[in-house]
Order: structure tokens, then sequence, then C-alpha cells
């Protein structure tokens, strides 16, 4: 049974926040991120390249934020990428992720909203799910 993600319908945060990372992280030191895919910042810094304008977008983003979306260096993406986690997984809402979805029109999530299986999506009624007050 294959586990579901709601990362692969969102992609906000690759859309919404510059991804800066330490320069050794690019594939021209000793790291792993394509550096033809980053930029400068300052000197022990980079970022995703298109990631550090007023309307980021990471260049390694396919797809539509909110629609369906993958990333191009997946296995090989900067420490901030694989630092940050979706709300609501392992029972933590992350506000980050939040912000950056409703900048896309997207609900928030948190950890029940979540599913795990393709079962689970299907039995679930989403509009039925309560949001925990604020």
């Amino acid at each position: 049974m294959s586990v579901l993600n709601p990362c692969m319908t969102c992609g906000a945060c690759c859309a919404y926040f510059r991804v800066s990372f330490y320069w050794a992280e690019g594939d021209d030191a000793s790291g792993r991120v394509p550096a033809s895919l980053t930029e400068p910042v300052t000197p022990f810094l980079r970022c995703m390249a298109g990631t550090n304008q007023k309307q980021p977008h990471c260049k390694a983003l396919i797809g539509t934020p909110g629609e369906n979306v993958s990333c191009a260096i997946y296995e090989n993406r900067p420490s901030t990428c694989r630092e940050f986690s979706v709300s609501g997984e392992g029972g933590e809402v992350n506000e980050a992720c939040n912000r950056a979805r409703a900048r896309y029109g997207l609900p928030p999530l948190y950890k029940d909203m979540l599913f795990h299986t393709p079962a689970d999506a299907a039995t679930v009624e989403l509009s039925r799910v309560q949001l925990p007050a604020n």
C-alpha cells in the first residue's frame, strides 16, 4: 500500500520561501545539490535559483503549486528542504507550511487531516474534518 504525501499536490513552500543553505551543499563543493540550480546569497550561503526574488519559485519545482508537483532534484535537495516538514507531520503544526499553503488558496493542514494510505483518503470526507480552534 502506498503512502499519500500532501506535498505531491501542494509545492507551496517551493514557491513561497527563499531556500537558502550552506554553500558547500552544492555539487561543485562537497555536496549533492546541483550548483547549476543555485545562486550565491553571501560568501557562505547560496539559495535555490528562482527563490531569491519577490515572488519566489524554485527552478527545481515541476508542476503548478496546489495541483500536481514534484521536485526535479528530490534525492539531491538541500538540507533546508529535507528539514522542512509538512504541517501535521508527527502531530506538529508547521505554521510556515500553512502560511505558504494559504498563499496558494490551500487550506491549512493539521494532524487529523493527513492520510497515510489511499484507503484512508477514500474513507474520509474532507468536508467533515473539523479544524482545531486557534
